[in-house]
């Protein structure tokens, strides 16, 4: 069975982007970067991988995406409705009438359903790149979690899980790798404890 993981950047206090969604506020460079992109070069963007050369590359992890609206909604802002053209891209939304391009397919029901169909299919893993109230809907699913931890207090923002209901029980995680690189990025991988 596949794996869905959730691969996002957060704060120190938990915040995965400001409240109106920027993300201007985490640092671009440093030495956590290339080695997270040799790693997970399928997350880059489309047009990233083609200035780095990663076009031609085969996908390792992933070969699909799910997102929330909002979070395609910031690569619509930068210029693009297909974000992941590499992969196959879902955006999961009530709220828009169809598909927002092409090569995305819309997933306008019970999006933990349809992760559950995607998941036995055949493939490589699913990776879920944001939001934060789509990783809550979808964390009965989570299988793996890779952070990047930023040394940053942001103090408000949207949080790593939404800010939903209390769960039933605690969802526990343990840590599989852990890096800490020179920048202070510390990349941690988690696997659902189950």
């Amino acid at each position: 069975m596949r794996k869905l993981t959730y691969y996002v950047s957060a704060t120190i206090d938990g915040f995965i982007a400001t409240e109106d969604g920027s993300v201007d506020f985490f640092p671009v460079g440093g030495d956590h970067s290339p080695a997270i992109i040799a790693q997970y070069p399928e997350t880059l963007p489309t047009k990233v991988r083609q200035v780095f050369g990663l076009d031609r590359k085969p996908c390792q992890n992933f070969d699909t995406v799910v997102m929330g609206r909002k979070t395609h909604d910031f690569g619509v802002r930068t210029g693009t409705s297909s974000p992941y053209a590499h992969l196959r891209q879902f955006v999961v939304s009530r709220t828009l009438p169809e598909a927002p391009d092409p090569d995305v397919e819309l997933i306008d029901g019970d999006p933990l359903a349809r992760i559950r169909e995607l998941k036995r299919e055949k493939g490589l893993g699913i990776w879920l790149c944001g939001g934060g109230e789509l990783a809550q809907t979808l964390l009965p699913e989570i299988d793996q979690i890779l952070l990047k931890l930023y040394p940053i207090v942001l103090g408000t923002g949207r949080p790593l899980f939404g800010a939903g209901a209390a769960l039933p029980e605690p969802t526990r995680f343990r840590v599989l790798t852990s890096r800490v690189f020179e920048d202070g990025v510390a990349f941690i991988k988690y696997s659902r404890v189950r």
